[in-house]
């Protein structure tokens, strides 16, 4: 399948700018992917449109604070930093500008009240920078960064807390699970009134989740890894859920990425913790999700291309071009689509 194959025009002002207030007064596309039914909801409507059986899985991923802007010696201009993925400890991997000023072996002073030293420049043209130990590299960088909204929210008046899930923790991520973010204290009350499950899982979100596809063939495109992890406790709950007959919701394409990376030949979900490179394009052979919350997505994103393989790819361009047709608001600060 070509990239092109995964194209739709959207008119700009769709793009949504700013995030609603209340975060659950969004609009909610409905999709049945056995009749092919498409229905207009509000985000509200949620917990009595989830199967009474249903079990809601979340990735509770914060978004770290990873811009961050320094000076090196040789350059009278700030330079950026955005950092992409911890390697290990204080040694992440980031992007750089300007690229040809960030050498190996350069030291950057952020605000002096932390320091990097480039030590690896990779062939993708990312960067690897490590910190000094600190007692909370996390919490230094969350002091003196800024939130990596993405480009098509430039200008927004957005804050940190409204690019953030309210039930963010641990922080990892460049960027938001954003399904989640249209979740309220009232949605989980009435979820809970209805004695839905609901369970955590961690992906820090990074490159692969954003990074453009740059091969024409899809099959080509090879995904940048991102850390998750699935504890024994969540793994045997759901493993129990999905043998008494309940059905799996996962909130967000990450959280499919979890699930999907976890489970076995047998379909059986372990415990783990570790690295995917996980590519779910039209043709992928679902093992554990039975359904889907998610947001409109841009345009040849490996994100649309995941939904078109979970629905049918003629399905998802129905039931875009529907949205086109009734002004729903994209991307990260945009409307929801739940997929049964």
């Amino acid at each position: 399948m070509q990239v092109s194959d995964f194209n739709y025009n959207l008119p700009p002002e769709l793009i949504a700018k700013e995030p609603v207030t209340p975060r659950d007064s969004s609009r909610l596309m409905v999709i049945d992917r056995k009749t092919g039914k498409i229905s207009h909801k509000k985000f509200t409507d949620l917990p009595s449109l989830i199967p009474q059986n249903a079990v809601l899985v979340f990735n509770n991923s914060k978004v770290l604070k990873a811009r961050l802007f320094g000076n090196i010696a040789s350059y009278q201009k700030e330079v950026e930093i955005l950092l992409t993925k911890e390697i290990e400890k204080n040694i992440w991997e980031c992007l750089a500008k300007p690229g040809k000023k960030l050498k190996e072996n350069t030291q950057i002073n952020f605000k002096n009240k932390l320091k990097g030293l480039i030590t690896k420049e990779n062939t993708d043209g990312s960067k690897i920078i490590k910190f000094p130990e600190v007692k909370n590299l996390h919490d230094t960088i969350d002091e003196i960064g800024e939130t990596p909204l993405p480009p098509y929210l430039k200008g927004s008046k957005a804050t940190p807390e409204q690019y953030q899930t309210i039930y963010a923790n641990p922080s990892g991520s460049v960027a938001a699970p954003t399904a989640g973010l249209h979740f309220t204290p009232n949605i989980f009350s009435e979820l809970k009134k209805r004695g839905i499950e609901t369970h955590f899982v961690t992906l820090h979100v990074g490159r692969g989740t954003f990074e453009p596809v740059k091969t024409d063939n899809i099959e080509e495109h090879k995904m940048h890894s991102e850390w998750f992890t699935i504890n024994e406790e969540t793994a045997t709950a759901l493993n129990k859920a999905k043998s008494e007959g309940k059905e799996i919701i996962a909130v967000g394409t990450t959280s499919v990425r979890v699930l999907e990376s976890a489970t076995d030949i047998n379909g059986k979900l372990k415990p783990k913790s570790g690295e995917t490179t996980i590519f779910i394009y039209p043709s992928y052979d679902w093992k554990f999700v039975d359904h889907m919350l998610t947001n409109f997505h841009l345009p040849k994103s490996t994100l649309l291309m995941l939904i078109s393989s979970f629905a049918s790819k003629e399905l998802i361009e129905r039931a875009y071009q529907e949205a086109i047709r009734e002004k729903y608001r994209f991307f990260s600060f945009g409307d929801s689509m739940l997929i049964l």
